[in-house]
């Protein structure tokens, strides 16, 4: 390993260097990532968005489920992150590395790397555009979609506002728990309910379904 080492051009130990290093960093940025410490690379399609509670009024349409905007930024969307530099890095060490036999020339090498690197850079962005387009397509909004819809009571919900359950909605097909709280009665498990008002970003208010009798 010290002979190899040794024999190596500066240049080359300098790519070595770099292209090692970037692929160490990508590595650990991939397993920070499936283990989901890398906020930056989460795509949940079925997480809500926490805010405070507040009438459906105070708060903007399209409020509902949106891309954290530091979680867009640390995720490759925007052009100079940390992530792309490593990005670039890697697709060009390991580009210069691999085609040193078949590109004699340093100046030419390096551009073929420099333009590897940009590309792995842009399909990796293009990349997590796509991820990101999947999950706005994926979120429903609930501001815009809950009222009306019919769902059960999965946790007793008390009367009168004096506390909160949860219900079960389908809401264009899709079911989904939130939070609820009713101006009635108590609702206990299992009864039937409707959507009437959104009262935050994962609490409803839900009234029972009237039942008919034929």
């Amino acid at each position: 390993m010290v002979e190899w080492w040794n024999s190596l051009s500066v240049m080359m130990r300098i790519l070595w260097a770099v292209t090692l290093s970037a692929s160490l960093i990508f590595i650990i940025q991939s397993v920070m990532t499936f283990l989901g410490a890398d906020g930056g690379s989460d795509f949940d399609i079925n997480s809500d968005v926490d805010v405070p509670d507040g009438s459906l009024g105070d708060i903007p349409s399209d409020a509902a489920a949106p891309i954290d905007a530091a979680a867009a930024h640390g995720s490759g969307m925007g052009l100079l992150t940390f992530r792309n530099v490593v990005n670039f890095f890697l697709g060009f060490g390991w580009s210069a590395i691999l085609l040193q036999d078949s590109i004699k020339s340093n100046s030419l090498l390096m551009l073929v790397s420099i333009l590897i690197g940009a590309a792995l850079v842009f399909a990796v962005m293009m990349l997590f555009k796509w991820l990101s387009s999947m999950q706005q397509a994926g979120n429903i909004n609930v501001y815009k979609q809950a009222v009306g819809c019919e769902g059960k009571v999965y946790l007793t919900i008390p009367g009168e506002r004096k506390g909160t359950g949860k219900v079960q909605i389908n809401i264009n097909n899709s079911v989904r728990e939130y939070e609820a709280q009713t101006d009635g009665q108590t609702l206990p498990t299992g009864t039937s309910v409707k959507v009437v008002e959104v009262l935050g970003a994962t609490t409803l208010l839900v009234e029972p379904l009237e039942t008919i009798i034929i």
